[in-house]
């Protein structure tokens, strides 16, 4: 989501992602996914009373992230999250790998290294190439006034086009 770092899983995830803990690969992927499920109960039942959910990363993240490592495809990363509820828009927040790097706290987490970034923002590239889904890339390089002015113009716009579409599934 980032992670929900309160659940047991939560808490596996966070002690991997800070370096205190060594888990494979495969078993860090789903955990991920399992810690977004985890959310899926109350993510549906807010949606539908009408309200609207903000993520920070969502599936996508995760799968970037993990077919960056190299000895994964894209269709093995997807499956653990086949059936989570669709999002209604998905923002690409594009800043460079150098950009980045120069934001405070970089390294201080796994996979916060330039090279890697470059793969993950590859990864990323493939995902968007999915029609079925509503992304859109804004510049995270401009200032914070005017990117907050995009992205809330561009979910306002959204909200206005799905008020009345019932709730998707992902990647079904």
């Amino acid at each position: 989501f980032p992670a929900d770092r309160t659940t047991e899983i939560g808490q596996l995830i966070s002690s991997y992602l800070v370096r205190e803990k060594n888990l494979e690969d495969h078993t860090v992927h789903l955990l991920f996914s399992a810690n977004r499920w985890e959310h899926v109960p109350m993510m549906k039942e807010k949606l539908h009373r009408g309200i609207t959910i903000v993520v920070d990363r969502y599936a996508f993240s995760g799968v970037a992230f993990t077919s960056a490592k190299g000895n994964f495809c894209l269709d093995w990363c997807k499956q653990p999250d086949v059936g989570l509820p669709k999002p209604d828009l998905i923002l690409f927040l594009q800043l460079s790998p150098e950009e980045a790097a120069e934001r405070g706290n970089f390294g201080h987490e796994r996979y916060e290294s330039s090279s890697f970034q470059e793969k993950v923002l590859q990864s990323f590239y493939c995902l968007m190439e999915d029609k079925t889904l509503n992304w859109k890339t804004v510049d995270a390089s401009q200032s914070i006034e005017d990117l907050h002015r995009e992205i809330k113009s561009i979910a306002e716009e959204t909200m206005q086009e799905v008020q009345n579409k019932p709730l998707g599934e992902l990647w079904k």
